[in-house]
Protein backbone atom coordinates (compact mmCIF):
# COMPACT_ATOMS: atom_id res chain seq x y z
CA UNK A 1 0.00 0.00 0.00
CA UNK A 2 2.59 2.46 1.08
CA UNK A 3 4.89 1.97 -2.62
CA UNK A 4 1.23 2.07 -4.51
CA UNK A 5 0.19 5.51 -2.81
CA UNK A 6 4.42 6.63 -2.71
CA UNK A 7 3.87 6.82 -6.56
CA UNK A 8 1.23 9.56 -6.09
CA UNK A 9 3.40 11.46 -3.78
CA UNK A 10 6.34 11.67 -5.67
CA UNK A 11 4.32 12.75 -8.95
CA UNK A 12 2.75 15.16 -7.38
CA UNK A 13 6.22 16.72 -5.62
CA UNK A 14 7.51 16.77 -9.20
CA UNK A 15 5.20 18.78 -10.30
CA UNK A 16 5.39 21.45 -7.29
CA UNK A 17 9.31 21.16 -7.72
CA UNK A 18 8.69 22.20 -11.62
CA UNK A 19 6.25 24.79 -10.51
CA UNK A 20 8.90 25.86 -7.67
CA UNK A 21 11.28 26.78 -10.00
CA UNK A 22 9.55 29.73 -11.57
CA UNK A 23 9.54 31.28 -8.44
CA UNK A 24 13.33 30.13 -7.12
CA UNK A 25 14.61 31.50 -10.91
CA UNK A 26 12.79 35.07 -10.81
CA UNK A 27 14.31 35.70 -7.35
CA UNK A 28 17.64 34.55 -8.05
CA UNK A 29 17.83 37.14 -10.93
CA UNK A 30 15.44 40.22 -9.44
CA UNK A 31 14.92 38.83 -5.56
CA UNK A 32 11.17 39.74 -6.06
CA UNK A 33 8.39 36.90 -6.18
CA UNK A 34 6.58 36.17 -9.36
CA UNK A 35 3.30 35.88 -7.10
CA UNK A 36 1.38 35.95 -10.65
CA UNK A 37 3.28 32.79 -11.54
CA UNK A 38 0.24 30.31 -10.66
CA UNK A 39 -1.74 31.96 -12.75
CA UNK A 40 0.59 30.97 -15.64
CA UNK A 41 0.29 27.69 -14.38
CA UNK A 42 -3.46 27.70 -15.02
CA UNK A 43 -3.11 29.11 -18.31
CA UNK A 44 -1.03 26.81 -19.43
CA UNK A 45 -3.50 24.50 -18.69
CA UNK A 46 -6.21 26.18 -20.15
CA UNK A 47 -4.59 27.11 -23.58
CA UNK A 48 -3.76 23.07 -23.74
CA UNK A 49 -7.24 22.70 -22.84
CA UNK A 50 -8.51 24.99 -25.20
CA UNK A 51 -6.83 23.84 -28.21
CA UNK A 52 -7.67 20.10 -27.78
CA UNK A 53 -11.33 20.65 -27.16
CA UNK A 54 -11.89 23.56 -29.75
CA UNK A 55 -9.70 22.77 -32.42
CA UNK A 56 -9.43 18.52 -31.75
CA UNK A 57 -5.28 18.49 -31.69
CA UNK A 58 -3.48 16.02 -30.06
CA UNK A 59 -1.95 16.29 -26.64
CA UNK A 60 1.70 17.06 -27.84
CA UNK A 61 0.61 19.51 -30.39
CA UNK A 62 -2.04 21.63 -28.34
CA UNK A 63 0.58 21.39 -25.31
CA UNK A 64 3.32 22.68 -27.17
CA UNK A 65 1.18 25.72 -28.50
CA UNK A 66 -0.25 26.24 -24.64
CA UNK A 67 3.45 26.08 -23.31
CA UNK A 68 4.67 29.01 -26.16
CA UNK A 69 1.26 30.93 -25.34
CA UNK A 70 2.27 30.86 -21.38
CA UNK A 71 5.67 31.69 -22.04
CA UNK A 72 4.33 34.74 -23.87
CA UNK A 73 2.45 35.64 -21.08
CA UNK A 74 5.02 35.39 -18.70
CA UNK A 75 7.09 37.91 -20.61
CA UNK A 76 4.31 40.09 -20.86
CA UNK A 77 3.79 39.54 -16.86
CA UNK A 78 7.73 40.94 -17.16
CA UNK A 79 7.24 43.81 -19.49
CA UNK A 80 4.20 45.46 -17.92
CA UNK A 81 4.27 44.57 -14.29
CA UNK A 82 8.02 44.77 -13.29
CA UNK A 83 10.18 46.18 -15.77
CA UNK A 84 8.38 49.78 -15.66
CA UNK A 85 8.50 49.47 -11.51
CA UNK A 86 12.53 48.03 -11.35
CA UNK A 87 13.24 50.86 -9.45
CA UNK A 88 10.19 51.49 -7.48
CA UNK A 89 9.84 50.51 -3.72
CA UNK A 90 9.38 46.87 -3.31
CA UNK A 91 5.62 47.26 -2.26
CA UNK A 92 4.90 48.99 -5.18
CA UNK A 93 5.89 45.82 -7.37
CA UNK A 94 4.02 43.26 -5.06
CA UNK A 95 1.09 45.59 -5.32
CA UNK A 96 0.99 45.96 -9.65
CA UNK A 97 1.99 41.58 -9.96
CA UNK A 98 -0.60 40.74 -7.41
CA UNK A 99 -3.16 43.17 -9.73
CA UNK A 100 -2.24 40.71 -12.62
CA UNK A 101 -2.48 37.65 -10.92
CA UNK A 102 -6.25 38.54 -9.79
CA UNK A 103 -6.44 40.31 -13.09
CA UNK A 104 -5.20 36.55 -14.76
CA UNK A 105 -8.01 34.48 -12.44
CA UNK A 106 -10.80 36.95 -13.36
CA UNK A 107 -10.11 36.68 -17.38
CA UNK A 108 -10.23 33.59 -17.34
CA UNK A 109 -13.49 32.71 -15.32
CA UNK A 110 -15.05 35.17 -18.12
CA UNK A 111 -13.63 33.41 -21.38
CA UNK A 112 -13.92 29.70 -20.10
CA UNK A 113 -16.14 29.91 -16.58
CA UNK A 114 -15.86 29.40 -13.26
CA UNK A 115 -17.00 25.93 -13.35
CA UNK A 116 -14.43 23.20 -13.80
CA UNK A 117 -13.33 21.91 -17.10
CA UNK A 118 -13.03 17.97 -17.83
CA UNK A 119 -9.41 17.60 -19.08
CA UNK A 120 -9.44 14.18 -20.29
CA UNK A 121 -6.72 12.07 -21.50
CA UNK A 122 -6.17 8.05 -22.69
CA UNK A 123 -2.72 7.55 -23.26
CA UNK A 124 -3.58 4.34 -24.56
CA UNK A 125 -1.14 2.47 -22.92
CA UNK A 126 -1.38 -0.25 -20.18
CA UNK A 127 0.05 0.90 -16.30
CA UNK A 128 3.03 -1.00 -15.22
CA UNK A 129 3.23 -3.56 -12.83
CA UNK A 130 5.67 -4.12 -10.16
CA UNK A 131 4.71 -7.14 -7.74
CA UNK A 132 1.42 -5.80 -5.67
CA UNK A 133 2.28 -2.10 -7.35
CA UNK A 134 0.55 -1.19 -10.30
CA UNK A 135 1.38 2.33 -11.50
CA UNK A 136 -0.69 3.64 -14.06
CA UNK A 137 1.30 4.86 -17.37
CA UNK A 138 0.39 8.77 -16.75
CA UNK A 139 2.23 8.98 -13.08
CA UNK A 140 5.12 7.25 -15.44
CA UNK A 141 4.40 10.37 -18.07
CA UNK A 142 4.15 13.04 -15.17
CA UNK A 143 7.23 11.67 -13.52
CA UNK A 144 9.44 11.46 -16.12
CA UNK A 145 8.27 15.09 -18.45
CA UNK A 146 9.49 16.26 -15.22
CA UNK A 147 12.53 14.63 -14.83
CA UNK A 148 13.67 15.46 -18.12
CA UNK A 149 12.72 19.29 -18.03
CA UNK A 150 14.36 20.19 -14.60
CA UNK A 151 17.94 17.90 -15.67
CA UNK A 152 17.34 20.14 -19.29
CA UNK A 153 17.35 23.07 -17.07
CA UNK A 154 19.65 22.29 -15.17
CA UNK A 155 22.46 21.63 -17.95
CA UNK A 156 21.44 24.72 -19.39
CA UNK A 157 22.04 26.59 -16.64
CA UNK A 158 25.50 25.40 -16.23
CA UNK A 159 26.70 24.32 -19.52
CA UNK A 160 25.62 26.81 -22.07
CA UNK A 161 26.11 31.04 -22.53
CA UNK A 162 22.97 31.84 -21.68
CA UNK A 163 22.77 30.02 -18.52
CA UNK A 164 26.04 31.43 -17.56
CA UNK A 165 24.81 34.76 -18.18
CA UNK A 166 21.89 34.12 -15.90
CA UNK A 167 24.39 32.97 -13.17
CA UNK A 168 26.37 36.29 -13.85
CA UNK A 169 23.32 37.95 -13.23
CA UNK A 170 22.22 36.97 -10.28
CA UNK A 171 25.67 37.18 -8.65
CA UNK A 172 26.07 40.79 -9.65
CA UNK A 173 24.30 42.89 -11.95
CA UNK A 174 26.44 45.67 -12.51
CA UNK A 175 29.48 43.57 -12.86
CA UNK A 176 27.71 41.05 -15.45
CA UNK A 177 26.56 44.59 -17.22
CA UNK A 178 30.08 45.85 -17.17
CA UNK A 179 31.34 42.18 -19.12
CA UNK A 180 28.58 43.20 -21.90
CA UNK A 181 25.66 41.30 -20.30
CA UNK A 182 22.16 42.32 -21.86
CA UNK A 183 20.80 42.36 -18.29
CA UNK A 184 17.17 42.86 -19.75
CA UNK A 185 17.71 40.32 -22.11
CA UNK A 186 18.68 38.07 -19.09
CA UNK A 187 15.38 38.95 -16.94
CA UNK A 188 13.30 38.10 -20.05
CA UNK A 189 15.08 34.72 -20.46
CA UNK A 190 14.23 34.26 -16.26
CA UNK A 191 10.98 35.20 -16.79
CA UNK A 192 10.28 32.52 -20.33
CA UNK A 193 11.66 29.89 -18.89
CA UNK A 194 9.94 30.36 -15.46
CA UNK A 195 6.99 30.44 -17.52
CA UNK A 196 7.23 27.10 -19.76
CA UNK A 197 8.33 25.36 -16.88
CA UNK A 198 5.38 26.42 -15.06
CA UNK A 199 2.84 25.39 -17.95
CA UNK A 200 4.59 22.04 -18.33
CA UNK A 201 3.36 21.67 -14.85
CA UNK A 202 -0.06 23.16 -15.13
CA UNK A 203 -0.18 20.33 -18.25
CA UNK A 204 0.92 17.31 -16.09
CA UNK A 205 -1.45 19.05 -13.54
CA UNK A 206 -4.37 18.84 -15.54
CA UNK A 207 -2.94 15.25 -16.81
CA UNK A 208 -3.20 13.87 -13.14
CA UNK A 209 -6.57 15.05 -11.95
CA UNK A 210 -7.97 14.56 -15.27
CA UNK A 211 -9.79 18.95 -14.68
CA UNK A 212 -8.82 22.43 -14.48
CA UNK A 213 -10.54 25.47 -13.34
CA UNK A 214 -9.52 28.98 -12.99
CA UNK A 215 -8.76 29.36 -9.74
CA UNK A 216 -6.20 25.67 -9.67
CA UNK A 217 -3.25 28.31 -9.94
CA UNK A 218 -3.69 29.96 -6.58
CA UNK A 219 -3.02 26.67 -4.17
CA UNK A 220 -1.11 24.95 -6.49
CA UNK A 221 1.30 28.58 -6.57
CA UNK A 222 1.83 29.04 -2.87
CA UNK A 223 2.47 25.30 -2.14
CA UNK A 224 5.32 25.78 -4.98
CA UNK A 225 6.21 28.77 -3.10
CA UNK A 226 6.69 26.84 0.02
CA UNK A 227 8.24 24.39 -1.46
CA UNK A 228 11.15 27.07 -3.07
CA UNK A 229 11.37 28.73 0.34
CA UNK A 230 11.15 24.97 1.97
CA UNK A 231 14.38 23.91 -1.03
CA UNK A 232 16.46 27.68 -0.35
CA UNK A 233 14.58 30.45 -2.67
CA UNK A 234 17.14 31.60 -4.92
CA UNK A 235 18.67 27.52 -5.40
CA UNK A 236 17.29 25.93 -8.49
CA UNK A 237 18.25 22.45 -6.96
CA UNK A 238 16.63 23.34 -3.57
CA UNK A 239 13.46 24.08 -5.75
CA UNK A 240 13.63 20.40 -7.35
CA UNK A 241 14.40 19.23 -4.10
CA UNK A 242 11.57 21.52 -1.84
CA UNK A 243 8.67 20.19 -4.26
CA UNK A 244 9.42 16.99 -4.26
CA UNK A 245 9.78 17.01 -0.40
CA UNK A 246 6.71 18.84 -0.03
CA UNK A 247 4.50 16.27 -2.20
CA UNK A 248 5.59 13.26 0.01
CA UNK A 249 4.73 14.78 3.09
CA UNK A 250 1.58 15.85 1.73
CA UNK A 251 1.12 12.74 0.73
CA UNK A 252 2.23 11.06 3.75
CA UNK A 253 -0.15 13.35 6.37
CA UNK A 254 -3.34 13.13 3.52
CA UNK A 255 -2.73 9.11 3.46
CA UNK A 256 -2.09 8.42 7.23
CA UNK A 257 -3.86 11.35 9.36
CA UNK A 258 -6.74 13.16 7.15
CA UNK A 259 -7.15 14.14 3.73
CA UNK A 260 -9.07 17.33 5.13
CA UNK A 261 -5.98 18.97 6.27
CA UNK A 262 -3.42 18.45 3.12
CA UNK A 263 -3.07 21.68 2.68
CA UNK A 264 -2.51 22.26 6.48
CA UNK A 265 0.75 20.09 5.97
CA UNK A 266 1.90 22.25 3.20
CA UNK A 267 2.42 25.07 4.97
CA UNK A 268 3.05 23.91 8.86
CA UNK A 269 5.92 22.81 7.11
CA UNK A 270 7.06 26.14 5.55
CA UNK A 271 6.22 27.60 8.61
CA UNK A 272 8.56 24.55 10.63
CA UNK A 273 11.42 25.47 7.33
CA UNK A 274 11.24 29.17 8.55
CA UNK A 275 11.63 28.93 11.93
CA UNK A 276 14.24 26.38 12.05
CA UNK A 277 16.51 26.58 8.50
CA UNK A 278 14.90 29.84 6.89
CA UNK A 279 17.86 29.42 4.61
CA UNK A 280 16.12 26.20 3.28
CA UNK A 281 17.22 22.72 3.18
CA UNK A 282 20.14 23.43 0.41
CA UNK A 283 21.08 27.40 1.66
CA UNK A 284 19.71 30.34 -0.37
CA UNK A 285 22.09 30.94 -3.48
CA UNK A 286 21.96 32.30 -7.06
CA UNK A 287 20.03 30.96 -9.85
CA UNK A 288 22.42 27.74 -10.70
CA UNK A 289 23.91 26.93 -7.69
Amino acid sequence: MFWQQFTNWISLGAMYAMLAIGYTMVYGIIKLINFAHGEIFMCGAFFTWWFMSVFHIPLPVAALLGIMMATGLGIAVERIAYRPLRNAPRFAVVISVLGVSIFLQNMARIIWGAEFQVFEVDFGIPPLILGTVIIPFKKIFIFGTSVICMASLAVFVKKTYLGKAMRATAADWEAAEMMGINVNMVIVLTFAIGSAMAAVAGILFAVNYNSIDPYMGFNAGMKAFAAAVLGGIGNIYGAMLGGLFLGVVEGVGSAYISSMYRDAFAFGLLILALIFRPKGLLGEGKTGE
